[in-house]
Order: C-alpha cells, then sequence, then structure tokens
C-alpha cells in the first residue's frame, strides 16, 4: 500500500531528514445558503475516478436537505434580483478570478472525474472560466436584446422589459461535471434568479470546488445552493416544491419526463434536456430566455 493511499505524507525537515505525518482529509461537504453543511441524514457516498480510484466521500443530501436550499436560495432571491445589472456582472466576473486562482485544484478534478489528458483538462478549465465571463458581459445586455419598445396604435408609450422568475432548480449533466455545471448555473443566475444545483452524482467533486470558489467570491450566499447526491432521490422533490418557480432538466436523463410531470402541477418554467451538448460551442443567450418573465409596462404620451 502506498504512503498516499494509507495519508501518510513525508515532510522534509532540516539536515535533509524527513519525518511522517498524516495528511489533511478533505470533508466533502454540501454548499448551502453561503455555508457548507453535511447533510442532515449524516450519509455519505462513495466517489471514485474515472480509472476506478477511491477521490473520496462526499455528502448525501436528503430531502431536507433540498428544502433548506430552497429556502437559502428563496431568502436571497430579494437582494440579489434587486441589485443592479452592471454588479451583477462583476460579481460574476469575480466568480471567474477565484476560478483562475484556483486552476490546479479545478484541472485535478476534471481529470480525475473524467479520465482526460491534462492538456484537455486545461481546455475544459479555460472554458468554464471563460463562460462566467461570457454571462457577465450579458448581464446588463440581456435587456436590451430580449425586452425594448413596442409599437402600438395610440398615444402610447409601451415598454417590454424581462424579469426573473425566482427560485430554479438545475440538473447539472453528468457527462460535463464542471463545464457544463458552469454552463447550467451561470445563465441563471446572470438574469437575477437563484439556484438549488443537483450536482452530478457520477463526479460531484467539480462542483465543490466550485462552491469553495463561490464562497470565496462576492456572490451573496443562498444565490447559488449546490447539493451533492443521489438525483433520482432529490431532483423528484425539487421538481414538485411549490416554492421553485423554474426546472432545468439538462442532466435528468430517464428521469425527465417524470420530472416535468411533476413540475406541471405548480405551472413552472421548464428546460428540456436536448440530447448530446457540445459544451465548448458557443452558449448564445438560449439558457438565460426560459427564466425570464416580460412585464409590459403602457404609458400615455405626454403625461
Amino acid at each position: 500500500m502506498s504512503d498516499q493511499e494509507t495519508g501518510v505524507v513525508k515532510d522534509a525537515g532540516k539536515n535533509g531528514s524527513t519525518h511522517q505525518r498524516l495528511a489533511v482529509r478533505k470533508t466533502y461537504k454540501l454548499y448551502v445558503g453561503g455555508a457548507f453543511p453535511r447533510s442532515e441524514s449524516g450519509r455519505s457516498y462513495p466517489v471514485t475516478s474515472a480509472k476506478g480510484d477511491h477521490l473520496g466521500n462526499a455528502s448525501q443530501a436528503s430531502r431536507k436537505d433540498a428544502r433548506d436550499a430552497v429556502v437559502a436560495a428563496r431568502t436571497a432571491f430579494g437582494g440579489w434580483s434587486g441589485r443592479t445589472a452592471y454588479n451583477r456582472g462583476q460579481i460574476l466576473y469575480r466568480v471567474a478570478e477565484m476560478m483562475e486562482s484556483r486552476r490546479a485544484q479545478f484541472v485535478a478534478d476534471v481529470v480525475a472525474a473524467d479520465g482526460v489528458s491534462r492538456a484537455k483538462a486545461e481546455t475544459l478549465v479555460s472554458a468554464a472560466i471563460d463562460r462566467w465571463v461570457y454571462y457577465a458581459g450579458w448581464a446588463d445586455k440581456f435587456p436590451q436584446v430580449i425586452g425594448g419598445s413596442n409599437p402600438v396604435s395610440g398615444p402610447y408609450f409601451n415598454q417590454s422589459a424581462p424579469e426573473p422568475t425566482g427560485v430554479v432548480a438545475v440538473v447539472a449533466p453528468p457527462e460535463a461535471p464542471l463545464l457544463g455545471l458552469v454552463s447550467v448555473i451561470a445563465p441563471v443566475i446572470t438574469t437575477g434568479n437563484t439556484a438549488v444545483v443537483v450536482a452530478s452524482e457520477r463526479a460531484p467533486l467539480p462542483a465543490v470546488s466550485l462552491a469553495e470558489a463561490l464562497a470565496t467570491s462576492d456572490l451573496p450566499g443562498g444565490v447559488v445552493n449546490i447539493l451533492t447526491g443521489r438525483t433520482p432521490e432529490l431532483a423528484p422533490h425539487l421538481a414538485a416544491h411549490a416554492d421553485v418557480n423554474g426546472l432545468d432538466l439538462t442532466g435528468s436523463g430517464d428521469l425527465a419526463t417524470e420530472l416535468e410531470e411533476s413540475a406541471a402541477s405548480t405551472l413552472k418554467r421548464v428546460v428540456r434536456p436536448t440530447g448530446t451538448t457540445d459544451w465548448l460551442a458557443d452558449p448564445g443567450i438560449g439558457r438565460m430566455k426560459p427564466f425570464l418573465e416580460i412585464k409590459t409596462v403602457w404609458h400615455p404620451i405626454g403625461v
């Protein structure tokens, strides 16, 4: 058994001598309300690399944890949606800065999770960082593209403006545990919504690393909440939750139909899975639109 497997680390001391110490094992937790709680159930599950090596034990969130995450997201919604679009863009850019400073950690996570080469992992991490910058740039521009002035017959000004719907539950894509994760979270919060995210069950550790970057950025607690655990346990509860306003089923797989039926009872906005997605492609603004409502205002001319 290797030193790494036993948790023994050899440190060089004075005069070239060495001594052994136990490695500090990381406890992988949930990210709810800006904090890192363990699951209230006390459960965890083993996470392995693409090669089958044991990487650690991730917290296995329960339905109670999911409810707590929805409460945190709802509490944060008013403050987040009330910020100026420019300020939200600044905060998203700060997330990119935090990821850049942790690049080595993210690369190692992607290599372990997907079994890709380090060069490929560098490409995927760079794309994930750039995706935050991309949506940061859209934060104060999408209202002009999606909304605007409407030509009407009569002495009126008619203006349409997009507004966030509220709390959005997101099932992250399992095949892209970092880039796909960022690609489904960023458009939700760019538009002023808050998010409860079910991370990739197969490879949750990139999501935990992302949570640490979010926690050390300027993003207010509760705007993004990340749950690790069993998707079939968490997703149906979030889909039926009456205080969830939108549902992104990108990573739901065979559960999609069941989840969409559950969401119908509370009239949620739903993004359906579209099959294979090229996460490296230009994302456009398609993922921002579903979780926006259009508010139209009429005002008499000359008043």
